[in-house]
């Protein structure tokens, strides 16, 4: 590229990264994430390291971003409050190391603290003689707006030091720097509040605590739940620790509360960056919101010798985590049918690469969620993909919007079959009304023959697609009447592989007859409440003459899926395909008997399972409760004990926190289950 075009890019990108440092400092509305700002930066960075007399005294490299409000008064810094160069990877991290060991005795051995990057918004407390005087933002790192009545409402902001008699003595005047954030737990509860008063959702916790900080009036701070952990000292007159580890630990022995379950201290560089780059899976296991790590030379002496480059001090480094969130193009959406019936929006985007892969596609979850998100066609929108768990749409980014986007028609037929869409009351999720749907009928096959159902190893999705394009299968049953010489003329289908399935299709003859119910497809019944079935009626001829009255009376069965049940075995459809499993020589009666608990810890609890566990699958997060006493079925209500939510929970978790129902993570269900 020649200089001159070199020249017009570096210009393009200061233009836009100045735009997005006041969206995000001072307006708190940004347009794109925090991985595409520093996409945009490092671009820049590139080319003025190559061509540095493409840098101008404006250039976002060459000082630190604002966060000053125009409405605020301002307090001097009496230090300059940096911000830190980024890492990506562990080249990045040792070609940090290499950069100071240049400013460093050749033998230098240094030790390595790593903490929280947290992501929220920097405060500088200042205490004299013990007591709070006042409080700012970073501001421009050398001024900040002056927050001290808001943050005064903080619970972690002690208002004198030390907090307890037994702490020790406080400088006469102590000026430390922390970061004001959300919980997890109480940005949710917030958000919570507000639908129940019907006012908008708050959308980005980091942006909603930069907004309540800065309030006018302190007592809206007040009601913001914001918490704030401290991790240094910016000044102090008076003796305090020499290392970044000692002052952490003397920090909280002052009664500031800092991030203890992250910070390590290391004596080299490989378990630093070991450390590091395995914290990411951990990261959503923290009560708190993260986006990577800090590694700062343990000794204060040392880190202020190596002083500072351009904004970054040199004597600590952030590694960033792969990015989870990228912003991009919603062009269509697209609803798929489930098994059930149940049509399912997903978002069709531009594609854009988010935590290593490209995404193209996304959930939307439901239609509810779209019209409460007033989610547009040709939005930009946020999108979000975390570890193993499905990219979901966040929601648009409506500073982006260019009055050309499009609400989202509501489907009124279904997509595959033609026929009517219906919507049960006190329902979010739209189904197709036609049991013959062939895409139905293709799911409910997928699924019946999945591990999770009757487990017929060797005809995944694509051999299911061939047998019914190919005529060979019409619905569930027709599995069981398959024989060697259908499968060997088909592409793929060897002798072997066909005795193997044929063996297969022989052992879910012999299933359990709650996986048998449960692979059935029937609305509201999943592996749960199949158990209570089986527990009660014992077989499927008993289950399948039992009125609504009768299903009813079944502990964990509401009325919606008693109605559900009764008229999926009315169907003659459905009264044929069970006659084809009973000519088939499936087993329709109970023999299993009932497994021996591990203890009663749970007993009397009853427990509903939402969204992604992080290292349990449902069906084993089920076990382990049902074998230490306690109960799991698959809707919500005021019997209901806990609800156990993972990543991306669904409707579940909203109606447990409007009945007051306790929520748990994974962690504390193992804990609750440990009688811890």
């Amino acid at each position: 590229m020649s200089i001159e075009s070199l020249s017009e890019r570096a210009a393009e990108l200061r233009s836009a990264l100045h735009e997005h440092i006041y969206r995000y400092n001072v307006l708190s509305d940004p347009i794109i994430t925090d991985a595409e700002y520093d996409a945009l930066l490092n671009e820049l960075r590139e080319i003025e390291t190559e061509h540095p007399e493409l840098i101008t005294p404006d250039s976002p490299t060459q000082r630190v971003g604002s966060d000053l409000s125009s409405d605020l008064p301002k307090v001097q810094h009496p230090r300059s409050i940096l911000s830190l160069s980024n890492a990506y990877s562990e080249a990045d991290i040792r070609a940090w190391r290499q950069r100071i060991g240049r400013l460093l005795p050749e033998d230098a051995q240094l030790e390595y603290v790593v903490e929280p990057k947290f992501d929220g918004l920097t405060v500088v407390l200042a205490y004299e003689n013990g007591i709070l005087v006042n409080a700012a933002t970073r501001g421009n790192g050398e001024v900040g707006d002056d927050v001290t009545p808001n943050a005064r409402t903080i619970r972690t902001v002690p208002l004198r030091i030390p907090a307890a008699s037994s702490g020790p003595d406080a400088p006469a005047r102590l000026v430390v720097r922390g970061e004001v954030l959300f919980l997890k737990q109480d940005f949710q509860a917030l958000n919570t509040r507000m639908r129940e008063e019907g006012l908008t959702l708050f959308a980005n916790a980091r942006n909603t605590a930069s907004g309540a900080l800065k309030q006018k009036d302190a007592r809206i701070t007040a009601e913001r739940p914001l918490t704030m952990y401290c991790y240094n000292i910016v000044v102090a007159d008076g003796a305090v620790p020499d290392t970044q580890w000692k002052t952490l630990q003397y920090l909280r022995e002052l009664g500031f509360l800092t991030a203890d379950e992250v910070i390590r201290c290391f004596d080299n560089l490989d378990d630093t960056i070991e450390y590091a780059l395995g914290y990411a899976e951990h990261r959503h296991d923290l009560t708190y919101e993260i986006d990577g790590l800090v590694i700062k030379v343990n000794s204060l002496a040392t880190a202020d010798e190596l002083g500072v480059v351009g904004k970054d001090p040199r004597g600590a480094v952030a590694y960033k985590f792969p990015a989870e969130e990228a912003t991009t193009k919603l062009r269509d959406v697209v609803w798929n049918v489930g098994r059930t019936g149940v049509l399912t929006p997903t978002a069709v985007l531009d594609p854009v690469p988010i935590g290593g892969v490209i995404v193209k596609q996304a959930s939307l979850h439901n239609y509810d969620l779209i019209a409460s998100k007033d989610i547009r066609l040709g939005d930009s929108v946020v999108v979000k993909r975390s570890g193993d768990v499905i990219p979901y749409v966040v929601g648009p980014v409506l500073p982006a919007r260019t009055g050309e986007e499009v609400p989202v028609a509501l489907p009124e037929v279904c997509p595959v079959c033609g026929s009517p869409v219906a919507r049960d009351e006190d329902e979010v999720a739209l189904y197709c009304t036609n049991p013959a749907c062939p895409e139905r009928i293709a799911r409910n096959v997928e699924y019946f023959v999945s591990r999770g159902a009757l487990d017929i190893d060797g005809l995944g999705e694509r051999g299911v697609r061939l047998l019914l394009d190919l005529g060979l299968i019409h619905d569930e049953a027709d599995i069981f009447y398959i024989k060697p010489d259908d499968l060997l003329p088909l592409e793929g289908f060897g002798e072997k592989r066909a005795a193997n399935l044929m063996t297969s299709i022989e052992r879910a003859k012999h299933r359990p007859l709650a996986r048998l119910i449960a692979a059935l497809g029937i609305r509201g019944v999943g592996s749960t409440t199949a158990e209570d079935l089986v527990e009660h009626f014992h077989s499927l001829d008993a289950l399948a003459a039992a009125s609504v009255k009768d299903l009813v009376g079944v502990d964990g069965v509401g009325p919606r899926t008693a109605q559900s049940l009764a008229e999926w075995f009315a169907e003659p459809r459905n009264k044929a395909l069970i006659e084809k499993l009973r000519a088939a020589g499936v087993e329709l009666v109970d023999t299993s008997a009932k497994p021996v608990n591990d203890s009663d810890k749970l007993a009397g609890m009853t427990f509903v399972l939402t969204g992604t566990l992080p290292s349990l699958t449902r069906t084993e997060a089920s076990e382990i409760i049902q074998r230490n006493g306690g109960k799991v079925t698959d809707s919500v209500s005021k019997k209901t004990s806990y609800v156990v939510a993972g990543d991306a929970p669904g409707s579940k978790l909203d109606k447990a926190q409007k009945l007051g129902i306790s929520i748990l993570d994974e962690a504390a269900l193992l804990e609750l289950v440990n009688g811890e």
